[in-house]
Protein backbone atom coordinates (compact mmCIF):
# COMPACT_ATOMS: atom_id res chain seq x y z
CA UNK A 1 0.00 0.00 0.00
CA UNK A 2 3.08 2.53 1.01
CA UNK A 3 4.24 1.65 -2.74
CA UNK A 4 1.11 2.57 -4.52
CA UNK A 5 1.07 5.78 -2.27
CA UNK A 6 4.78 6.60 -3.20
CA UNK A 7 4.04 6.21 -7.00
CA UNK A 8 1.06 7.95 -7.09
CA UNK A 9 2.78 11.03 -5.72
CA UNK A 10 5.58 10.64 -8.36
CA UNK A 11 3.13 10.64 -11.32
CA UNK A 12 1.37 13.41 -9.89
CA UNK A 13 4.95 15.13 -9.18
CA UNK A 14 5.54 14.44 -13.42
CA UNK A 15 2.45 15.89 -14.45
CA UNK A 16 3.06 19.07 -12.90
CA UNK A 17 1.29 21.14 -9.93
CA UNK A 18 -1.98 22.87 -10.96
CA UNK A 19 -2.85 26.46 -10.18
CA UNK A 20 -6.10 28.31 -10.82
CA UNK A 21 -6.98 32.20 -11.20
CA UNK A 22 -9.17 33.51 -7.98
CA UNK A 23 -11.17 36.03 -9.98
CA UNK A 24 -12.09 37.46 -6.82
CA UNK A 25 -8.31 38.88 -6.34
CA UNK A 26 -7.39 39.18 -9.88
CA UNK A 27 -8.12 42.01 -12.93
CA UNK A 28 -7.94 41.59 -16.58
CA UNK A 29 -8.04 44.94 -18.18
CA UNK A 30 -7.08 46.12 -21.71
CA UNK A 31 -6.17 50.01 -21.94
CA UNK A 32 -6.81 51.84 -25.60
CA UNK A 33 -6.39 55.53 -26.54
CA UNK A 34 -9.70 57.11 -27.24
CA UNK A 35 -9.30 60.37 -29.65
CA UNK A 36 -5.39 59.74 -29.27
CA UNK A 37 -5.60 62.18 -25.99
CA UNK A 38 -7.28 59.77 -23.30
CA UNK A 39 -6.83 56.09 -22.36
CA UNK A 40 -10.21 54.01 -22.04
CA UNK A 41 -9.94 51.17 -19.88
CA UNK A 42 -11.98 47.99 -20.55
CA UNK A 43 -11.76 44.77 -18.09
CA UNK A 44 -13.51 41.50 -18.38
CA UNK A 45 -15.36 39.95 -15.66
CA UNK A 46 -15.59 36.40 -16.94
CA UNK A 47 -12.48 34.31 -17.21
CA UNK A 48 -10.30 31.38 -16.33
CA UNK A 49 -7.29 29.67 -17.07
CA UNK A 50 -5.35 25.88 -16.90
CA UNK A 51 -2.18 26.72 -15.34
CA UNK A 52 0.59 23.25 -14.78
CA UNK A 53 4.00 24.50 -13.66
CA UNK A 54 6.35 22.95 -12.09
CA UNK A 55 5.90 23.48 -8.12
CA UNK A 56 5.75 26.79 -7.18
CA UNK A 57 7.96 28.05 -10.18
CA UNK A 58 5.26 29.76 -12.79
CA UNK A 59 8.11 31.13 -15.28
CA UNK A 60 7.56 27.72 -17.62
CA UNK A 61 4.47 26.97 -16.85
CA UNK A 62 1.78 26.04 -19.87
CA UNK A 63 -1.55 28.03 -19.41
CA UNK A 64 -4.20 28.05 -21.20
CA UNK A 65 -6.54 31.31 -20.67
CA UNK A 66 -9.83 32.24 -22.21
CA UNK A 67 -11.90 35.54 -21.53
CA UNK A 68 -15.67 35.73 -22.47
CA UNK A 69 -16.39 38.59 -24.63
CA UNK A 70 -19.93 38.90 -23.24
CA UNK A 71 -18.47 40.10 -20.17
CA UNK A 72 -16.27 42.82 -21.74
CA UNK A 73 -17.16 46.20 -19.26
CA UNK A 74 -15.62 50.17 -20.20
CA UNK A 75 -18.19 51.37 -17.81
CA UNK A 76 -20.15 52.81 -20.70
CA UNK A 77 -23.09 49.86 -21.85
CA UNK A 78 -23.35 51.39 -24.97
CA UNK A 79 -19.85 51.04 -25.70
CA UNK A 80 -19.72 47.50 -24.40
CA UNK A 81 -22.03 46.23 -27.00
CA UNK A 82 -20.54 47.83 -29.88
CA UNK A 83 -16.92 46.27 -28.66
CA UNK A 84 -18.83 42.77 -28.56
CA UNK A 85 -20.44 43.25 -32.24
CA UNK A 86 -18.57 42.40 -35.29
CA UNK A 87 -16.83 45.58 -35.69
CA UNK A 88 -14.42 44.88 -32.70
CA UNK A 89 -14.59 41.09 -31.23
CA UNK A 90 -17.13 39.27 -32.90
CA UNK A 91 -18.85 38.03 -29.83
CA UNK A 92 -21.63 36.07 -30.98
CA UNK A 93 -19.18 34.22 -33.78
CA UNK A 94 -16.41 33.85 -31.19
CA UNK A 95 -17.77 34.05 -27.90
CA UNK A 96 -14.23 33.93 -26.02
CA UNK A 97 -10.69 35.62 -26.15
CA UNK A 98 -8.01 32.86 -25.83
CA UNK A 99 -4.17 32.71 -24.88
CA UNK A 100 -2.15 29.50 -25.20
CA UNK A 101 1.63 29.37 -23.98
CA UNK A 102 4.20 28.13 -25.97
CA UNK A 103 7.05 29.18 -24.01
CA UNK A 104 9.21 31.88 -21.58
CA UNK A 105 12.51 33.19 -21.46
CA UNK A 106 13.94 34.86 -17.84
CA UNK A 107 14.30 38.44 -18.22
CA UNK A 108 16.27 39.33 -14.89
CA UNK A 109 17.30 37.70 -11.69
CA UNK A 110 14.43 39.06 -10.15
CA UNK A 111 11.75 36.50 -10.85
CA UNK A 112 10.55 38.14 -14.26
CA UNK A 113 10.34 36.97 -18.02
CA UNK A 114 8.44 36.88 -21.06
CA UNK A 115 6.02 34.72 -21.63
CA UNK A 116 5.57 34.10 -25.20
CA UNK A 117 1.86 32.19 -26.75
CA UNK A 118 -0.71 32.64 -28.85
CA UNK A 119 -3.59 34.84 -28.53
CA UNK A 120 -7.01 33.86 -30.26
CA UNK A 121 -9.60 36.26 -31.11
CA UNK A 122 -11.88 37.54 -33.50
CA UNK A 123 -11.60 34.12 -35.14
CA UNK A 124 -7.59 35.68 -35.37
CA UNK A 125 -4.55 33.32 -33.75
CA UNK A 126 -1.23 34.99 -33.69
CA UNK A 127 1.64 34.81 -31.40
CA UNK A 128 2.04 37.80 -28.48
CA UNK A 129 5.06 38.51 -26.42
CA UNK A 130 4.14 39.35 -22.56
CA UNK A 131 5.89 40.79 -19.86
CA UNK A 132 5.81 38.81 -16.43
CA UNK A 133 6.84 40.36 -12.90
CA UNK A 134 6.95 37.76 -10.45
CA UNK A 135 5.14 38.54 -7.23
CA UNK A 136 5.49 35.84 -4.95
CA UNK A 137 4.03 33.19 -3.22
CA UNK A 138 2.64 33.34 0.13
CA UNK A 139 -0.25 31.12 2.36
CA UNK A 140 -3.23 32.80 3.01
CA UNK A 141 -5.21 33.00 5.97
CA UNK A 142 -7.38 30.09 5.71
CA UNK A 143 -4.06 27.59 4.30
CA UNK A 144 -4.03 28.07 0.61
CA UNK A 145 -1.00 28.80 -1.32
CA UNK A 146 -1.10 32.12 -3.32
CA UNK A 147 1.06 33.33 -6.02
CA UNK A 148 0.73 37.03 -7.69
CA UNK A 149 1.95 38.30 -11.32
CA UNK A 150 1.49 41.36 -13.11
CA UNK A 151 1.49 41.03 -16.86
CA UNK A 152 1.65 43.35 -19.66
CA UNK A 153 1.80 43.94 -23.12
CA UNK A 154 1.06 45.58 -26.61
CA UNK A 155 -0.70 44.53 -29.28
CA UNK A 156 -2.12 45.90 -32.86
CA UNK A 157 -5.80 45.16 -32.62
CA UNK A 158 -5.48 44.87 -36.78
CA UNK A 159 -3.60 42.07 -36.66
CA UNK A 160 -6.41 40.39 -35.63
CA UNK A 161 -8.80 42.21 -37.97
CA UNK A 162 -10.01 44.27 -35.84
CA UNK A 163 -10.07 47.48 -37.92
CA UNK A 164 -13.80 49.86 -37.11
CA UNK A 165 -12.20 53.41 -36.37
CA UNK A 166 -13.80 56.81 -37.30
CA UNK A 167 -11.79 60.03 -38.85
CA UNK A 168 -11.64 62.69 -36.41
CA UNK A 169 -12.57 66.33 -37.63
CA UNK A 170 -9.65 68.06 -36.37
CA UNK A 171 -7.24 65.00 -37.76
CA UNK A 172 -6.31 61.48 -36.26
CA UNK A 173 -8.38 58.30 -35.38
CA UNK A 174 -10.97 58.01 -32.43
CA UNK A 175 -9.68 54.46 -31.72
CA UNK A 176 -5.76 53.77 -31.20
CA UNK A 177 -4.50 50.87 -33.41
CA UNK A 178 -2.28 50.07 -29.90
CA UNK A 179 -4.04 48.00 -27.11
CA UNK A 180 -1.81 47.94 -23.94
CA UNK A 181 -2.84 44.69 -21.87
CA UNK A 182 -2.96 45.01 -18.02
CA UNK A 183 -3.21 42.05 -15.84
CA UNK A 184 -3.14 41.57 -12.18
CA UNK A 185 -3.41 37.67 -11.08
CA UNK A 186 -3.60 35.90 -8.21
CA UNK A 187 -3.42 32.33 -8.61
CA UNK A 188 -4.73 29.59 -6.24
CA UNK A 189 -2.32 26.30 -6.13
CA UNK A 190 -4.57 23.09 -6.19
CA UNK A 191 -4.48 19.92 -4.52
Amino acid sequence: MKEQLQDATKAQAAKGTKWTIDPVHSEIQFKVKHMMISTVTGSFGKFDADIEADGDDLSTAKIRFQADVDSITTGNSQRDGHLRSADFFSGEKHPQIVFTSTGSRSVDRDGSWTLMGDLSMNGITKPVKLDVEWGGVLKDPYGNTKAGVSIHGKVNRKDWGINWNTALEAGGMLVSDEVRIACEVQLVKQG
